[in-house]
């Protein structure tokens, strides 16, 4: 089984929706020269990830990697948050009392 999970792809991402049970989406931003002028062009792509324990928040930036498809349009699931993102929404409650 650990060989097939070799070949699989990973890509790294930033949370932009937790909104859903047990699902996030993921915008992973590729930088490619544009084919005719050269220029650096920002692409970036979603991708609907599985998160079995829903720890994932809004600007969080987590790998994800394939793998077999669990819905119609999930085919990733979160294998590692990398970086969490601050907790802006407590800081500013606790400032308007």
């Amino acid at each position: 089984m650990e060989e097939r999970a070799a070949h699989r792809k990973i890509r790294t991402g930033t949370v932009v929706s937790d909104k859903m049970e047990k699902t996030i989406v993921v915008r992973v931003d590729r930088m490619a020269k544009h084919s005719l002028y050269g220029k650096p062009v920002l692409s970036s792509k979603k991708f609907m990830a599985h998160d079995e324990t829903n720890e994932c928040r809004v600007g969080d930036t987590v790998m994800i990697g394939e793998t077999r498809p669990l819905s119609a349009r999930k085919r990733w699931e979160v294998i590692e948050i990398v970086e969490r993102a601050p907790i802006l929404g407590n800081a500013a409650e606790e400032g308007a009392e």
